[in-house]
């Protein structure tokens, strides 16, 4: 029974990990190139394409995934991605899913950074604010999608909604993981553990040894490279140094890793304030994650490595905790929630992300976009095509970037 069992699972493993690395690097540069709005619009995004469009990913596995990442410091979004492209086609799939929806941006920003300042004055634009509405209506889709299958009872209903209702009175990664954790334990305590059903949800190809040994490297960087830059001062160990511990200890990702940098890069006198500023309201101008604004801190830093050099070794410091870190909890988390006691518990967990979902869909995703009744037309346009004409996001991108700037000139 048991050897049937694991037979079984490998065939599913093998099944599911057969896409190509071009095939993964094609779709997530697709999305890197459109993803705009932040990071949960992001996860709108991915819920789109993974999950409904491409169906590499089941919606519960997706679901456990987003709760796993928000557990985990780190850019949610990036993680979420390098997870699938892991489950798609091995570790070498994570790296071309993290270099497909990210590069587009950190080039962007990098082009900024040597002066092509065309972004500069993007702030004020129609066609950035479309961009804006469109990303409300690509957070609605996926907050109504995933509480249909998320929350199909009054109990998981009611805690999405209180979740919702906690993170928006406190609107923190404290109150986020907080909000999780207790709901955790709710779903331990109202809903009745089940016989183990992991064989139909997404198997990640990670094994335990190559966990653990992620976990070595993170725990090994994190605590080795302060000594180390102590011992053989380099401008280079320092800048890699001081990413890789701001993308080890940053929770919610976001918004939260700019006090964070400022600190990093200001402080010490790398980077001017002026400088970090215009670099700033770039990044909101490009899509993809907020942490290839790393990108752009490295290329004009005043102190050698900089340019494209410095641009490289900021983004890959700052990104590798995340790697590290997905790569060394899926193997434990893909064991972990196919026991029927965590699986409890992951009814209310999945319910809590619905409501931390549904809360930054009010704030900040409607609330920086929706300003007046043509606002809410144009994003009711964009949910329509989404929801019922079944367009691809690419092509709402595009038109509600171009409603956008022709209701700015009317």
């Amino acid at each position: 029974m048991n050897e049937t069992r694991e037979t079984t699972a490998n065939e599913l493993l093998r099944g599911q990990s057969q896409g190509s690395l071009l095939e993964v690097l094609w779709v997530s540069t697709r999305l890197g190139l459109t993803s705009f709005g932040g990071p949960i619009a992001h996860l709108g995004y991915f819920h789109e394409e993974y999950v409904k469009r491409k169906k590499w990913i089941d919606e519960q596995s997706y679901a456990d995934l987003v709760a796993l990442c928000q557990f985990l410091p780190g850019p949610a979004s990036s993680q979420v991605g390098i997870a699938i492209g892991i489950a798609r086609a091995r570790l070498l799939g994570g790296i071309a899913a993290w270099i497909g929806f990210t590069l587009p941006s950190a080039l962007a920003l990098i082009a900024f950074a040597f002066g092509i300042g065309a972004l500069a004055s993007a702030a004020d634009t129609g066609w950035l604010h479309g961009l804006k509405v469109v990303a409300v209506a690509v957070v609605a889709q996926a907050v109504w999608g995933m509480a249909r299958s998320l929350c199909p009872d009054r109990e998981r209903a009611t805690i999405a909604i209180v979740a919702s209702i906690v993170t928006l009175a406190w609107p923190t990664a404290v109150g986020q993981l907080s909000s999780i954790a207790v709901a955790g334990l709710v779903g331990l305590m109202i809903f009745p553990g089940t016989a183990s059903s992991s064989l139909s949800h997404m198997r990640f190809p990670v094994g335990k040894k190559t966990g653990i040994a992620a976990w070595i490297i993170f725990f090994l960087l994190l605590v080795g490279l302060p000594l180390v830059r102590q011992l053989a001062p380099s401008h280079a160990l320092e800048v890699f140094d001081s990413f890789f511990r701001v993308g080890s200890l940053v929770f919610g990702g976001g918004h939260v890793v700019l006090p964070l940098l400022q600190t990093e890069v200001v402080g010490p006198g790398w980077v001017t304030n002026e400088q970090f500023v215009a670099g700033y309201g770039a990044t909101q101008a490009v899509p993809g994650p907020l942490f290839t604004f790393s990108a752009y801190l490295g290329a004009v830093m005043g102190p050698e490595p900089n340019g494209w050099t410095g641009a490289m070794l900021a983004l890959v410091a700052i990104f590798l905790p995340s790697f590290l870190l997905i790569a060394g909890a899926l193997p434990f988390w893909d064991l972990l929630r196919a026991v029927p006691v965590f699986q409890s518990a992951l009814k209310g967990i999945n319910a809590a992300v619905v409501g931390l979902l549904l809360t930054a869909l009010y704030k900040p995703v409607w609330t920086s976009a929706i300003h007046s009744p043509a606002d809410f037309g144009l994003g009711l346009v964009a949910f329509a095509l989404l929801m019922f004409w079944k367009c691809p996001p690419w092509l709402v991108v595009v038109l509600t970037a171009i409603g956008g700037e022709f209701l700015s000139r009317i």
